[in-house]
């Protein structure tokens, strides 16, 4: 029985619901899961107490320490393969230097701040873009990167456990199962080695996935071994000597990484630190395996990234340098400043707040006793979590590149190395604070973004960062304290010995700090809403344009879409808004450096609203922007653009051209210019050009991106004209700014049953009229979904549009349009939709249409 009307109704209603809460509920899964892991760690390890681990950490031998840092210096020589084999996989080349540095900044930053495929994706962006590397090419890098360390991980495990099964006598499961486990496994990746080969694809969930050759398989399988096997060697080095072999532990470590990235716990804490407790617990003592763990943790993840804070602050020193490689390591290594910057303070932040709830070491509160009075110690440490909480809420602004970040920094740094000296002469934290505080003074001029710090949207993945490091603190506070009976009095207690009632103050002063942190941001004030442009705003928009070399700006005198200026008033962006997704027409128009700030404040409007911003028809030039704000872009076409100082006639090539004059000058065509002073004696006329256009083809007028026949809009500009027997037969609005570089037309009419190829014939004289007047550049507008790649191994995005492109015609004539432009020979350049939010460009493009058409009855009646 098929489903009544009411009741698909009913389901699109409930899947409506179920997407709109996905954030929300993903949050509280892996919400869910943190608290899980940590609860089972903390069961595994109830007969450990605080002061067993730190003894444990004590008696580290050195040799073990520098073994673990050397270990790391080769997992991560071993992780730049990925991006080598990557490259080479998508046909793309990048100096060496600058891959080894991207591979290392990305996955310094990833392993640390977690969320690897996005953090180290936008870490790869800003280092490839300059080298020509489109941005859907390096998402293709991401997932190949992804893709080779799951299936390279998956490998080791089913060899380890087809070989070594026996030795996990700590499992519940047979020896056998698990030989059989490692036998499917290793046998299903023999299967897609032999099936692999470069131009095959195979077909996974729908989608067609290009696969490497063989050999690219077999090196990138050995550098995920080599990786795997150095970084499961960092921590088994830790562990004391002889109690499990290298190669079972490979195989115990990779299971740990595997859960870890599965459960989408950031940076698999907890979980992985559970399945090596559990794993090991039997075999180790296990104050000595957590010991490990705290070593591993800060040896595999805040050394890199310490020393990729100390790269970059070494690049600026030398800013100067004039070498070309240095020059290009530079650009690309500075733009990622505020991330790596913004991860170091994180990272630091959750280590001054595990500080606060652990306790005192005996030497530290010797020597505080002797010299620093109580009261001091107790306010250092009450008000040093404060600052903590702050200092995540300023690395996230760090991060977004905001001068009150950067200043918030420089003040909190400084405080907090000094409370962190004061309430228990915490040297390796002062260090840290030291390192972030020179490398802030160093970066200065990338910080130069006005905006609030605590009015920014709370996005799930930094509301799961810090809600597990919250759960984590709490897991820290409860075994530290395990041996200690909780009671009220705790909280009023105050002697250098009572490190438990510190620690309570301490975690109250994080809970209350992020409670009144959270509060001011989900109650922040609701932006204006969508308002139509002012007369002011549409000239002193138009004025703006006319000064720039670009000729977008006209489309502001529809009046149909809103207008954001920058803080100084020299550049804006034109807007429109339908559903959810917030419109910008083109790229920001105004001088170059006010952009960034721009782009970003648009950004921040829409998702004060709960909206997505989009930028329709943006240009190469800003990709590494729109980047920066956390957008994606997708390919939406190519636009002709005819340079005019070399446009000629003459030639074979233009011989269908100039046979179209010759017939136009036979016919008694002739072309002249409306001044904007005379086109309203002629308005009438060109109205009825244009109404026996639209009744011809049967359409309705276009907005957004596209003139309409509006008096308002036309007075604007020239039109150009050609008439026979001195009536207007053929119309153009001519676009151009006072600069002189490019010039376009927009609203291009004719009177349906004139003279043949009459379009083509005003396109060739509004060309040469352009180029007597000494312009550079006529843009013939997009050819939608041109350009796109059809190889197996392109995006999803490009292969649906390559399709609609080749057979679409029953809804556009996209290559017919392609080929009407081709006749001028113009040179091609890329145009793209640039989304934010991660969701489907679809959407986007879905409500662009709606906007365009004047409504959805625009859509649906052309």
């Amino acid at each position: 029985m098929q489903p009544t009307s009411n009741d698909d109704g009913v389901q699109r209603t409930w899947l409506r619901g179920v997407a709109a809460l996905r954030p929300v509920l993903m949050i509280a899964v892996v919400l869910a899961v943190v608290a899980l892991a940590w609860f089972a760690a903390r069961r595994l390890t109830g007969e450990v107490s605080y002061q067993d681990l730190m003894a444990a950490l004590s008696q580290m031998p050195w040799w073990a320490i520098l073994a673990a840092i050397a270990l790391t210096g080769i997992s991560f020589a071993a992780l730049t393969v990925y991006d080598f084999q990557a490259l080479d996989f998508v046909e793309r080349t990048v100096p060496r230097g600058m891959v080894a540095l991207a591979s290392f900044s990305a996955y310094a930053v990833g392993n640390t701040a977690g969320f690897g495929p996005l953090t180290a994706g936008a870490v790869r962006y800003r280092f490839y873009s300059p080298y020509g590397v489109e941005p859907d090419v390096i998402a293709r890098i991401v997932v190949f990167a992804s893709a080779a360390f799951g299936i390279g991980l998956t490998g080791v495990i089913g060899l380890g456990f087809l070989v070594a099964g026996d030795d996990f006598d700590s499992l519940s499961i047979a020896p056998v199962g698990l030989q059989i486990l490692g036998g499917v496994i290793t046998a299903a990746l023999i299967g897609l080695w032999l099936g692999a080969g470069k131009g095959r694809s195979v077909t996974l969930f729908g989608y067609q996935v290009a696969l490497p050759g063989r050999g690219l398989l077999i090196r990138q399988f050995l550098a995920t071994s080599v990786d795997v096997a150095a970084s499961a060697a960092v921590l088994w080095v830790l562990l004391p000597p002889g109690a499990i072999g290298l190669p079972t532990f490979i195989i115990i470590y990779s299971v740990a990484i595997g859960l870890g990235v599965l459960s989408h716990v950031p940076a698999g804490l907890g979980v992985f630190e559970t399945v090596i407790i559990a794993a090991l617990g039997p075999r180790v003592d296990v104050d000595q395996v957590l010991g490990a763990l705290v070593l591993y943790r800060v040896i595999y993840h805040l050394v890199p990234l310490a020393l990729a804070a100390l790269i970059l602050s070494a690049l600026e020193v030398r800013r100067a340098a004039a070498a070309p490689m240095m020059a290009a390591a530079l650009r690309g290594s500075t733009r990622l400043a505020p991330a790596v910057l913004g991860a170091l303070a994180f990272a630091i932040a959750a280590i001054e707040i595990f500080s606060g709830v652990t306790p005192l070491s005996e030497r530290s509160v010797a020597w505080l006793t002797d010299r620093v009075p109580l009261s001091l110690v107790e306010a250092a440490t009450f008000f040093d979590s404060i600052l903590s909480v702050l200092l995540l809420v300023v690395a996230r602004g760090l991060v977004y590149r905001l001068d009150g970040a950067w200043w918030a920094a420089l003040i909190i740094v400084p405080l907090s190395i000094v409370l962190s000296l004061v309430k228990s002469v915490a040297l390796v934290e002062v260090a840290l604070l030291s390192l972030l505080f020179v490398a802030l003074l160093l970066s200065r001029r990338h910080f130069s973004r006005h905006a609030s710090l605590l009015h920014q949207a709370l996005t799930p993945n930094w509301v799961l960062a810090v809600a597990t490091l919250l759960i984590t603190a709490f897991a820290l506070l409860f075994y530290a304290y395990q041996d200690v009976e909780y009671a009220n009095d705790l909280w009023w207690q105050f002697e250098f010995d009572q490190n438990a009632s510190r620690s309570l103050r301490a975690m109250l002063g994080v809970m209350m700090t992020a409670t009144v942190v959270a509060a001011l941001s989900l109650l922040r004030p609701v932006r204006e809403r969508l308002a139509p442009p002012s007369e002011e705003d549409i000239k002193k928009a138009l004025e703006i344009g006319r000064q720039q070399p670009r000729i977008e700006s006209a489309f502001v005198a529809m009046g149909d879409k809103s207008v954001l200026f920058s803080e100084d008033g020299k550049a804006f962006i034109m807007y429109g808004r339908q559903g959810r997704s917030w419109v910008a027409l083109s790229d920001p128009i105004g001088p170059r450096e006010a952009w960034p700030s721009l782009i970003w404040r648009f950004v921040e409007m829409a998702r004060a609203v709960g909206g997505r911003a989009v930028f329709y028809q943006a240009g190469p030039d800003a990709l590494s922007l729109y980047a920066d704000a956390g957008l994606s872009a997708f390919k939406l076409g190519e636009e002709a653009r005819v340079y005019l100082p070399e446009f000629t006639l003459q030639g074979s090539k233009r011989a269908n051209l100039r046979n179209c004059m010759n017939r136009s000058t036979r016919d008694g065509l002739t072309f002249s210019i409306l001044s904007t002073a005379e086109i309203p004696a002629h308005l009438d006329e060109l109205r009825a050009v244009s109404d026996a256009w639209m009744t011809y083809h049967n359409v309705r007028e276009k907005r957004f991106s596209l003139g309409a026949f509006d008096p308002d809009y036309l007075y604007q500009t020239p039109i150009g004209i050609l008439c026979q027997e001195g009536r207007i037969v053929a119309f153009a609005s001519l676009l151009l700014t006072d600069h002189k570089v490019e010039a376009s037309v927009d609203l291009m009419r004719f009177l349906p049953g004139s003279v043949h190829g009459v379009m083509e014939t005003l396109l060739v004289h509004v060309i040469l009229h352009f180029q007597s007047q000494g312009y550079e550049w006529f843009r013939m507008g997009m050819a939608p979904l041109s350009g796109l790649s059809d190889s197996a191994a392109a995006p999803i995005w490009h292969r649906v549009g390559r399709m609609v492109f080749d057979h679409g015609e029953w809804f556009y004539n996209f290559s017919g349009l392609r080929t009407f432009k081709a006749k001028f020979y113009p040179q091609w350049q890329p145009r793209y939709l640039v989304v934010s939010g991660g969701i489907s460009p679809m959407l986007a493009l879905a409500d662009i249409t709606v906007l365009i058409s004047g409504g959805l009855k625009g859509v649906i009646g052309k």
